[in-house]
């Protein structure tokens, strides 16, 4: 049964492999992907580890529902203790390789100690090997892919990998797979780099036996039909994440300049449409019928000329408004440099606009940067930081531990600018005017994020009838509302902690499109593919379980209530433009510590954020660690 695929042990020390099944009951629990990754990140990581030293664990996994044709069912997920936060580290990619790792047989891969040379992991039909990876060492991330087909001679393999960012310990160094897709946040990559693991590949020709496959196909469609037939989705087709910026930007609800504007003026080369001066056509991932990716070609400029895949809308903040540059040909060389390198491209960006901001006031100096004129807009100074951060030389091996290291080593009040959450950089979205984001980026388990809980449905001023019915109780239909808000986060964790257990693609779901795939329809899904029922209550508690779990590891490694917070500019300096609904706000400290007791609240955790003896026997977390698997 396609439920029944297995997990790996893998020793790097010993070269010791075990191979053992999935039990039912974990499914039960947990589903697959992110889930079962983090009862392992809880069960399997010892507290207060070094997350570089051989003791921390990788954890690679997909989705209980990889391989369907439909709702970009091939996601994949990799966790580890996070070098960036030292809390929850867990990235979601997307592409190929959670699918085809599910074809090789496996769901899966425990990756333990520290191979004493570097090594990549091979993985092909229901065998794993261990083989040296000199020749690989070195390679960025496409080369390296490529490598590993060739000298397979195989062009079906697919491979998650690291850059040199992930080789030279950058703290935020992600793992990528194909031309685009990459687990970009908490520094996955660096970890891989910690255990000489250059990469993973998969090649599997394994049937997934569906339970119902005649109908499981049939559906497959209707989820298909149903999400294409959104506006988000028909608009996301065409332009990508990119269509985001049309909105956030004329509304006044992106940060430029670092922190010190919301909206970026004169920005119209970064709109979407002009992606089509470098496009030569769309492509998607694994299951997807939305395509919602650029292939673009730069012949031009000073890394040109190259192929890419993206801009994501996170490039366009990253190296776009945030650092005050305005053409779009710097973004998608930016985008490029950060690709090849396997660098977080949210990371990245937020610490060099943070640095040009500290370069304005004068807190950092040529000195420091070693004569880089951190200018806005200076995009040479944009792509020579990259490069530094990546290679370690320079400021750039100032800025490549992270914000914590980075403000500890500048000192002088720098840490004031830095827009972070937990040591995680924040999107290029300025949260000021929207509290159910800001509560969201302060409460998230892996640091200042997006992809954890945000309902980006709370823009739409829709009616509050619908809003409760789809919350579950009241919820202002005013984005720029307290009211409700927290409950809005609670529903959207859950959804989302499903979402990636299940491997399928959160813009998918309720995220952009209110009519979009949710509860009801991920449990057809899974009793179509899995003959397992789930109800829609049922897959609610496993996305309070999966949360829970993750909150506790988080409390095991020391964070509390004073951790979920926003950084101060959020609440003393009020946003200077915008629409009138955007303009002039700040986060009222007040209302936004009322917000963070209700969401407690909701979880069933105390005020001050621990889950409470009720919580946890309600979800069957009192006894954990179990070490079931």
């Amino acid at each position: 049964m396609v439920w029944n695929r297995k997990i790996a042990y893998i020793n790097l020390s010993t070269r010791k492999i075990i191979r053992k099944p999935v039990p039912k009951t974990m499914r039960q629990l947990y589903l697959g992907g992110r889930g079962i990754d983090m009862y392992l990140l809880y069960n399997h990581v010892k507290p207060k580890i070094d997350p570089l030293s051989p003791e921390n664990v990788l954890f690679i996994g997909a989705g209980l529902l990889g391989g369907i044709p439909c709702l970009g069912a091939g996601r994949c997920d990799v966790a580890a203790k996070s070098p960036v936060t030292g809390g929850v580290g867990d990235s979601n990619v997307g592409g190929f390789f959670g699918a085809e790792l599910r074809f090789a047989g496996f769901d899966h891969l425990v990756v333990t100690g520290k191979s004493k040379k570097t090594v990549y992991i091979w993985v092909q039909d229901g065998e794993i090997e261990v083989r040296d990876a000199a020749d690989l060492w070195g390679k960025d991330t496409v080369e390296t892919q490529t490598a590993i087909r060739q000298n397979h001679g195989d062009e079906d393999i697919k491979s998650l990998v690291i850059g040199v960012a992930g080789e030279n310990l950058v703290r935020f160094a992600n793992v990528r797979t194909g031309m685009k897709n990459s687990g970009g946040r908490t520094g996955m990559g660096c970890v891989m780099g910690s255990k000489n693991l250059k990469a993973v590949a998969a090649r599997g020709t394994m049937n997934l036996e569906f339970a119902k496959p005649e109908k499981l196909l049939d559906y497959c469609k209707e989820m298909n039909d149903m999400i294409i037939s959104t506006r988000w989705a028909r608009a996301q087709s065409r332009w990508g994440t990119m269509i985001i910026f049309s909105n956030t930007n004329t509304t006044g609800l992106i940060r430029t300049k670092n922190f010190q504007l919301n909206l970026l003026e004169d920005g119209q080369d970064l709109e979407p449409e002009n992606i089509d001066r470098y496009s030569i056509g769309t492509a998607g991932c694994y299951g997807c019928v939305v395509h919602c990716r650029h292939r673009y070609v730069l012949k031009d400029g000073p890394y040109a000329p190259f192929f890419d895949e993206g801009p994501e809308y996170t490039s366009l903040g990253a190296f776009g408004t945030m650092v005050n540059v305005k053409k779009l040909e710097t973004v998608l060389a930016a985008n490029h440099l950060v690709n090849k390198y396997g660098l977080d491209t949210l990371e990245t960006g937020g610490l060099i606009a943070w640095a040009m901001e500290l370069y304005e006031k004068g807190i950092i100096n040529d000195k420091m940067t070693g004569g880089l004129k951190l200018n806005w807009g200076n995009e040479e100074a944009l792509f020579e930081l990259i490069h530094q951060i990546a290679m370690r030389e320079g400021f750039g091996n100032v800025l490549a531990n992270g914000f914590r290291d980075a403000i500890a080593k500048i000192g002088k009040g720098s840490g004031y600018y830095a827009i972070q959450v937990k040591g995680m950089s924040n999107l290029h979205s300025d949260e000021r005017p929207t509290p159910s984001f800001a509560l969201g980026i302060a409460t998230a388990t892996r640091g200042s994020d997006h992809l954890r809980s945000r309902p980006a449905v709370d823009m739409y001023g829709l009616p509050e009838e619908f809003l409760q019915e789809l919350y579950g109780g009241p919820v202002s239909s005013d984005y720029t509302s307290y009211d409700g808000k927290s409950r809005m986060i609670w529903w959207q964790e859950r959804l989302y902690a499903v979402t990636d257990s299940i491997g399928i693609c959160k813009f998918q779901t309720v995220f952009c499109a209110v009519h979009a795939p949710k509860w009801n329809e991920f449990s057809k899904l899974i009793q179509l593919a899995t003959g397992m029922k789930f109800s829609k209550s049922q897959l609610m508690q496993i996305g309070e379980r999966i949360y829970t779990l993750e909150r506790m590891f988080n409390l095991r490694e020391g964070f509390t209530r004073k951790d979920d917070k926003l950084p101060e500019r959020y609440f003393k300096e009020p946003t200077p433009l915008g629409l009138p609904i955007a303009k002039g706000k700040k986060i009222d400290r007040k209302k936004f510590e009322i917000m963070l007791d209700e969401y407690y609240a909701l979880h069933g955790w105390s005020k001050n954020g621990v889950p409470t003896k009720k919580a946890l026997v309600k979800l069957g977390l009192d006894k954990e660690p179990t070490h079931m698997i």
